[in-house]
C-alpha cells in the first residue's frame, strides 16, 4: 500500500517491509516475511515498477522478520544486501545470538504474532551468505541515498534510514508503534532487543531528525515527530 508519494509498504503493519522509489530505481528497506516474496512484484507495479528496478535492499538490522527475503532477492536477481557492520555477523548467521528481552506479554497477541510467523515462513529463514556492510553516518550510494543514523541496542548494529527526499525517517526496531507480544499501540521500544537501556539511550539520536514520517519496521507509521515518539517513549520506560 502507499504510505506516501514514493513509498510504498509490504505488510497491514504487523511486519513491515518499505519500497523506496527515486528516479525509477527502487531500494527496499528491510525485507520482512519470507512470504512477501511473492507480495513484491504486485507493490513494485503498483510504483510503475519491477523486480528488475530493484538495485539495493537495506536492512535497519538482521533479525530474523527483517532478513525474510533478503538471500533470495540476492541469489535470483543479485540484488545486494547492506546492514550496518555490527549486524554482518548475525546477517549470515554466524556465532550466537544475543539473549532476547520480550519485556511484557499477553497470550492473545503473543500467540497471533506466532501464527502469523508459522503462516508466513517466518521459522525458517536462510542466513545471508554475502552482505555489504557500512558505517554509521554514511550515505548510501542506493536509490534515495539513505543517511545512517546508529542506534545500537535492539542488536548491536541497529540502524535507523534518513531517506530526506522523501521525509522519512525508517527507525526499524529502534521504535516501534505496535507490540507483537502484547498488542500495545503508540510509540515505544520494540521487543525482542538484547539491550533495552542502551535502546532507550540511542533514541537521543533520532529526537532531533527533521522527518514528517516515522516509519517502524512494526506498526503503522508516526506522523508526530521523531522527538514526540521519543518523548512518549522515555515517559512510559520511566513509568515502568
Amino acid at each position: 500500500m502507499e504510505i506516501a508519494p514514493g513509498i510504498r509498504r509490504i505488510g497491514a503493519g504487523l511486519v513491515n517491509v518499505y519500497l523506496v522509489e527515486e528516479a525509477g530505481e527502487v531500494t527496499i528497506i528491510d525485507a520482512g516475511a519470507p512470504s512477501y516474496w511473492g507480495d513484491l512484484p504486485a507493490e513494485l507495479a503498483a510504483m510503475g515498477r519491477s523486480l528488475a528496478d530493484v538495485r539495493a535492499v537495506v536492512l535497519t538490522h538482521a533479525h530474523p522478520d527483517h532478513i525474510g527475503f533478503a538471500e533470495r532477492i540476492r541469489t535470483q536477481r543479485g540484488v545486494p544486501i547492506h546492514v550496518h557492520e555490527g549486524d554482518a555477523p548475525l546477517a549470515r548467521g554466524e556465532g550466537k545470538r544475543q539473549p532476547q528481552q520480550m519485556g511484557s506479554i499477553r497470550p492473545i497477541p503473543l500467540l497471533r504474532f506466532l501464527w502469523f510467523a508459522a503462516r508466513h515462513g517466518m521459522l525458517r529463514i536462510p542466513s545471508i551468505t554475502e552482505v555489504s556492510t557500512f558505517g554509521d553516518g554514511a550515505t548510501l550510494e542506493v536509490p534515495a541515498a539513505p543517511k545512517v543514523i546508529l542506534v545500537p541496542g535492539h542488536t548491536r548494529g541497529s540502524a535507523a534510514l534518513h531517506v530526506t527526499a522523501r521525509d522519512a525517517l525508517f527507525v526499524g526496531d529502534a521504535i516501534a508503534t505496535v507490540n507483537a507480544v502484547n498488542g500495545r499501540v503508540g510509540p515505544q521500544l520494540a521487543p525482542f532487543g538484547s539491550d533495552r537501556p542502551m535502546a532507550l539511550a540511542s533514541l537521543s539520536r533520532l529526537e532531533n531528525v527533521a522527518a514528517g514520517l516515522v516509519l517502524p519496521g512494526h506498526g503503522l507509521p508516526w506522523t508526530e515527530g521523531p522527538a514526540e515518539a521519543v518523548r512518549r517513549i522515555r515517559a512510559a520506560e520511566t513509568i515502568h
